[in-house]
């Protein structure tokens, strides 16, 4: 979901200014400002400001390099958001191949070092000395240091990016590739905090303050990345035998209505459906709803034939089938649960969200609570916030 305020749009991207945006625009006007006072404070803070908006602006079209790289590979990208880190484009899946990752990944530094050369060359031809040079000098060296800082090799900077794509080359693995660089970028974060927080504590540095946060913004990406991987890992991995419960019980399909109903309907927890066989093969499915919308004056006269649901006909996964399919075949078509086939061609198991959820909780324990698991069996639902149907797609698509 969008978030921020939408400026504009560029090669149909939408560009949106997150409000935090507005309080580093103010910062680093009064920082650059204060480099030009001799100037004049009309004219200095005039250069603050410009040279504020154009650090900005190098930063838009470092993340339309990203995304124009990601649309020439027939990914969608959904925005573009400048905020009080910088900015980020907001793609919509992952690249197929790890050389495609590559070519997103390196897309936005050699914007940066491309506008480095542009303006540094554009301020030797400026008259020498002059604000405007000066101006555009400072603004080519700030693409450069844009650029070498995103080269960093850890998640969330694109150095990290190119780091997944040469791990992910050399194993064959996206998974391993995300999970390295995330470790790298968790590392490098937990260095600039503490780095930064010696600056300030021991060498009074106030900036360094804004290293650490920096740092902390790292950490918690970096983070961010590696349990969403692991999760899109999982529901690839993990297979719908795996989930499925047996909640259903086999029943006659020779039986009448009153038959069935005098047997199971009577029962304490009754099952939500029934699989109908005859001579050891599975029909259909029986629901009890369809019984009671029956007029009851048919019940002795009508089979289980009559009212069940054909198993060619109803929605089903086998049990190699990932748990990602699982999800996502259930949410396109809105079912409650899914009916699980096996090899042969039989009822093997059901899958509700709850199951889900519980599988996923044997490899996820740190995210997934037995609270949740609790709740989701009972409500049939997913946790809140956590977004299984956009990652099983993406997981899926990847």
């Amino acid at each position: 979901m969008q978030t921020g305020w939408r400026i504009g749009s560029l090669f149909g991207i939408p560009l949106l200014i997150d409000y935090s945006w507005f309080i580093i625009l103010a910062l680093a006007t009064r920082e650059y400002a204060s480099s030009y006072r001799v100037w004049g404070p009309a004219l200095s803070w005039s250069a603050g400001l410009a040279i504020a908006l154009l650090l900005f602006a190098s930063v838009l079209l470092h993340e339309l390099g990203h995304s124009l790289a990601a649309i020439s590979q027939g990914i969608k990208v959904n925005s573009i958001t400048l905020f009080l880190f910088g900015g980020v484009a907001s793609i919509d899946s992952e690249s197929k191949t790890p050389g495609q990752a590559f070519q997103v990944a390196i897309a936005g530094p050699l914007v940066s070092f491309a506008l480095f050369l542009i303006l540094g060359l554009g301020s030797q031809v400026l008259p020498p000395k002059s604000l405007l040079a000066i101006v555009t000098e400072r603004v080519a060296l700030i693409n450069l240091v844009l650029g070498l800082f995103n080269l960093i090799p850890g998640l969330p900077l694109d150095g990290g990016q190119v780091l997944k794509a040469a791990i992910w080359k050399i194993t064959g693995s996206r998974f391993a590739g995300v999970r390295w660089a995330a470790k790298t970028g968790q590392l490098l974060g937990w260095l600039a905090v503490a780095f930064g927080l010696s600056l300030c504590l021991l060498a009074r540095e106030y900036g360094g303050l804004w290293m650490a946060l920096i740092g902390w913004f790292g950490i918690r990406n970096a983070t961010a990345y590696s349990r969403f991987t692991s999760l899109q890992e999982a529901l690839i991995k993990i297979k719908a035998g795996d989930a499925m419960s047996r909640e259903f019980r086999v029943v006659d399909a020779d039986l009448t209505l009153r038959e069935f109903a005098d047997r199971y309907l009577l029962e304490v927890n009754p099952f939500p459906f029934y699989i109908a066989a005859t001579n050891g093969r599975d029909l259909g499915l029986v629901s009890i709803d369809d019984i009671r919308f029956t007029e009851r004056s048919q019940w002795p006269l009508q089979t289980l034939h009559n009212i069940l649901k054909p198993l060619e006909k109803t929605p089903t996964v086998s049990e190699k089938a990932s748990i990602a399919e699982v999800i996502n075949k259930m949410e396109a078509r809105q079912l409650s649960r899914i009916i699980v086939l096996s090899p042969i061609g039989s009822v093997a198991g059901t899958i509700d969200r709850g199951d889900v959820v519980k599988v996923l909780a044997k490899y996820l324990k740190p995210q997934i609570s037995e609270a949740d698991i609790k709740r989701s069996k009972e409500e049939n639902s997913y946790p809140q916030g956590l977004q299984l149907s956009a990652i099983a797609k993406t997981a899926q698509e990847n």
